[in-house]
């Protein structure tokens, strides 16, 4: 059976008081499915997946995540 991938996101609610991102201009800031499809793309993660220190880096790639996980 062959998965079908949508890159739009079926149930959209915008989440801002829970987004821990602080790109201020970031356009998909809350909505985290197409945060999530645009950082996959990139082979980054996005800033849900950090400290709060961490995150404002604005590092993504997945190497410095291991590395700070690894400390």
């Amino acid at each position: 059976m062959k998965t079908v991938r949508s890159d739009k996101c079926n149930n959209v609610e915008k989440e801002d008081f829970k987004c821990p991102c602080t790109y201020t201009g970031c356009s998909r800031h809350g909505i985290c499915c197409e945060c999530l499809h645009y950082h996959r793309g990139k082979d980054q993660l996005p800033a849900c997946y950090f400290t709060a220190e961490q995150e404002k880096t604005y590092n993504r790639n997945i190497d410095f995540f291991i590395e700070c996980r690894d400390k």
